[in-house]
């Protein structure tokens, strides 16, 4: 007897209106368990509104999304932050908190914002700030940290909600690229460690195909291609996508493209200097 497939979050006919505007028309995706998924497009594509609308941060006009087979709109907002945490693209950081009590704010969801934290609690919070490396820096003012040591921690705070979701829009924006390694590599590895199931928005598509399982093409608010990054990074697939003209590195692993400036004379110079 065969048994049918469930994603463990999954967008059905998803229509999201906002501002008067339509941003998501009709879009339909699912998500497997323990994966790791790069939504990719250009700017103004739908990207972010697909992710907040999976995080159940926006009420769709039509369809719905399910989360284990539950529509997360009949969720109660801290049962649903049980479940998936989101790292939004930019976040205030509090004056004087220090990198364990900003941590601890992941708790929320399970004690609320009055309650004093139990062994459980503190238990969740010193994984997470050992599974994001910052055992050194957790009694350090986050103003005091880099940029790629403060996303590490808003990274931790996601993590200490202990949810089997996390979802992160634009996480390497404003690092060099050290720190933006540095983070795609410790996501990956908590994916791969832990079965972390992850859906990011990443701009840099050659770091979508080094650091995630699948890759999703967006485009006008619909879902153009999904596929491993050697099916979608493909150069008339991109063009299509973002109106660039591409070229793939031959025999890249993972797959690398780059844009073609001047046509033919950037590959040539390329390759011979290959």
């Amino acid at each position: 007897m065969s048994t049918h497939h469930f994603p463990l979050l999954e967008a059905d006919a998803l229509r999201v209106v906002l501002g008067g505007s339509t941003i998501l028309d009709s879009l339909s995706v699912g998500f497997d368990a323990g994966r790791v998924y790069a939504l990719c497009g250009p700017n103004g594509c739908g990207k972010s509104t697909l992710l907040r609308s999976l995080a159940g941060l926006i009420s769709p006009a039509a369809g719905s999304v399910t989360l284990a087979g539950r529509p997360l709109a009949t969720m109660a907002p801290r049962e649903r932050a049980k479940r998936l945490a989101m790292l939004a693209q930019s976040h205030t950081t509090p004056p004087g908190l220090t990198v364990a009590e900003l941590v601890a704010c992941g708790r929320f969801a399970h004690t609320g914002f009055s309650h004093h934290l139990d062994r459980k609690d503190q238990l969740a919070i010193d994984r997470a700030i050992a599974l994001t490396r910052l055992e050194t820096l957790a009694e350090r003012d986050i103003g005091t940290l880099s940029g790629g040591q403060r996303q590490r921690a808003w990274l931790a705070m996601a993590l200490a909600q202990g949810g089997e979701v996390l979802l992160l829009d634009e996480p390497t924006t404003y690092l060099d690229v050290h720190h933006q390694i540095d983070v795609l590599a410790t996501v990956r590895r908590l994916n791969e460690e832990h079965g972390l199931t992850v859906i990011w928005v990443l701009h840099d598509l050659n770091q979508a195909a080094a650091f995630s399982d699948e890759l999703l093409l967006m485009k006008a608010g619909s879902l153009r291609a999904r596929g491993t990054p050697h099916e979608i990074m493909a150069p008339a697939l991109l063009k299509d996508v973002f109106d660039v003209e591409m070229w793939r590195l031959p025999d890249s692993q993972p797959p690398v493209c780059l844009p073609r400036y001047h046509g033919q004379l950037q590959e040539a110079a390329w390759l011979q200097s290959a």
